[in-house]
């Protein structure tokens, strides 16, 4: 029977965000559920858009005991979801992803940003987030085929619900959980694309050491996209 793999996209996705991975599975193996997370997509209304909120939502609508997958926030996510209930999350995948800003200046100076970004993003048109969304630095490189599909499931979006999710769950909002990482019990593995200097660093640097026995891979050639960038290399280190 088949093993329920928990798909958790990233900030200004949706479930659609998993499409190109998700014919890489094996499909005898895996039954994957692919949720929107709050402030996204189908759950734009939901509220509160909070952690504990979405953490709620995964274990839900998961079964008893599931793999758990995260990429970018989803990451952040599916950490706080196999915290709340280690019981049930038989393994986790943590894709591009940290456990927060760990320096106080750093965080502070994140919190801030992302308050402006929440601002200006609230009384945008769906085209101009996208056009706003993906010309930041860390998604330079992003091959075009990529770049359109991931466009297209940012427009799936409501800015003014993404303005919130800045603010509520954002990279700056989330508490830093690195004390916590080593809980991680069941099997981890955590994937970075080797363009993304930035999460290569969480990954040999902060998991490694706090969870020793996670396995980490660098993917060649994928930058933070790693689901719409290199999918079939995902999808094998998923299996």
């Amino acid at each position: 029977m088949p093993e329920t793999l928990v798909l958790l996209h990233g900030f200004g996705g949706t479930h659609r965000a998993w499409d190109p991975v998700l014919p890489e599975l094996d499909h005898e193996r895996y039954n994957p559920i692919v949720p929107d997370l709050r402030g996204h997509g189908t759950k734009a209304h939901v509220r509160p858009i909070s952690f504990e909120g979405c953490v709620d939502d995964v274990l839900a609508a998961a079964p008893d005991s599931f793999v758990l997958c995260g990429y970018s926030m989803g990451g952040r996510i599916a950490q706080k979801v196999a915290l709340a209930a280690p019981e049930r999350v038989t393994r986790l995948v943590l894709v591009a992803t940290s456990a927060g800003i760990p320096d106080p200046d750093a965080r502070a100076a994140r919190i801030a940003e992302d308050r402006a970004l929440a601002d200006e993003v609230e009384g945008m048109t769906v085209e101009q987030f996208v056009a706003r969304w993906q010309a930041q630095p860390i998604f330079a490189g992003t091959p075009p085929e990529a770049a359109r599909s991931w466009a297209d499931d940012l427009a799936r979006n409501d800015p003014a619900a993404l303005a919130e999710v800045l603010r509520t769950i954002g990279g700056g909002a989330m508490e830093p959980f690195w004390d916590r990482v080593g809980e991680l019990t069941m099997p981890v593995t955590i994937v970075v694309g080797a363009r993304d200097e930035k999460f290569v660093g969480f990954a040999r640097e902060r998991y490694a050491p706090r969870i020793p026995h996670a396995a980490v891979h660098v993917i060649e050639g994928a930058g933070h996209g790693i689901p719409r960038e290199a999918p079939a290399e995902l999808a094998a280190l998923i299996a």
